[in-house]
């Protein structure tokens, strides 16, 4: 009887106590199982969110150029290189160039006529090519004042203005940059085909920089006015640099805007590094071609105003030209 009675006591007290111990031990480690289930889902996050920025490419239902990819390394490191460094260049090209010019102009003052104006004028342009100029002119000037903006806005004209305001600044500003751009490709393929035989290179082109092309008023440059044909060395020069860059600069934003093309994301942040720089150099020679044409060459405005040219004007900057005129016999004068 006594032994029974020990028996349920033993019954009674220590198997809840041996089993109690055996529900801690399941607790502890099943707590230990799951903060070991969330260290690894943790690592898993990591090294998910590691490729994503590494730009490793999944896999995704939607079909597609780069559908697999969330990150594009490269075109994260062309907005970079973009807002870093062309952002900055093209500011600094714009106030440079100007300022620049406007300084040698102050010291220098314009190239005058030695002899003045004859009152004779020369044709030098035909109908033709003033409506190619003034067209690609006008374009040009539309894209770069837009691009400028769509470049630079943020950081010059935003802090300053409302939002509204700067919404549709910018918005039209990227409208015009879109619609102007076919009209300057069409010109600047005009431009390119029918004056291109008018720009090659001859040998007398180097004194023209030597000389910095007649234009200084002191020193030992003062008076020399270099040999030159139709067209001199600095324009050829603009000549050249518009056809390249031009032709990088069409190439390049008709990729950027043309929807159907459906290209990788590396070839349109190429495209726009190439449209960027292409657009600093086209800006910076813009702004040398219409410092050179206006206030500092007396009477060169006048020849793409009215495509005539004084003859002493002629005579002066494109003295070959008007030789080859005269020998010829072909001199057109305004009556």
């Amino acid at each position: 009887m006594f032994m029974k009675s020990l028996r349920s006591l033993f019954a009674l007290l220590v198997i809840p106590l041996i089993f109690s111990m055996g529900l801690g031990h399941s607790a502890s480690a099943m707590a230990a199982d799951d903060q070991t289930s969330q260290q690894q889902a943790a690592t898993n996050d990591a090294d998910l969110w590691r490729a994503v920025k590494a730009g490793d490419s999944g896999y995704t239902v939607a079909k597609g150029i780069e559908t697999g990819v969330l990150i594009n390394v490269v075109g994260n490191e062309g907005k970079d290189v973009r807002n870093e460094y062309l952002t900055p260049v093209m500011g600094i090209t714009v106030v440079g160039v100007f300022a620049a010019f406007l300084f040698f102009y102050l010291v220098n003052g314009p190239s005058k006529l030695g002899k003045g104006f004859s009152g004779k004028m020369v044709l030098r342009w035909s109908k033709a090519d003033l409506w190619i100029h003034w067209v690609l002119a006008t374009s040009c000037l539309a894209l770069i004042f837009t691009g400028l903006n769509i470049m630079l806005g943020k950081h010059i004209l935003q802090p300053y203005i409302g939002e509204g305001l700067w919404a549709g600044l910018i918005y039209g500003s990227k409208t015009i940059h879109d619609w102007v751009g076919p009209i300057f490709i069409v010109s600047w393929i005009l431009c390119v085909v029918k004056w291109m035989p008018m720009q090659t290179f001859k040998m007398y082109d180097l004194k023209w920089f030597l000389v910095v092309g007649g234009y200084v008023n002191f020193g030992p440059f003062k008076g020399k006015h270099p040999d030159s044909g139709f067209a001199n060395a600095g324009e050829k020069m603009w000549f050249w640099s518009l056809t390249i860059f031009g032709l990088f600069i069409a190439a390049s934003g008709l990729m950027l805007v043309l929807p159907g093309l459906d290209l990788p994301r590396e070839a349109s942040m190429a495209a726009l590094l190439i449209h960027a720089i292409s657009a600093i150099i086209i800006i910076a020679f813009t702004i040398v071609h219409i410092w050179m044409a206006t206030v500092l060459s007396e009477g060169g405005m006048e020849c793409m105003v009215s495509g005539y040219c004084d003859e002493n004007w002629a005579i002066q900057h494109h003295n070959l030209w008007y030789d080859e005129l005269k020998e010829s016999n072909s001199i057109v004068y305004k009556d």
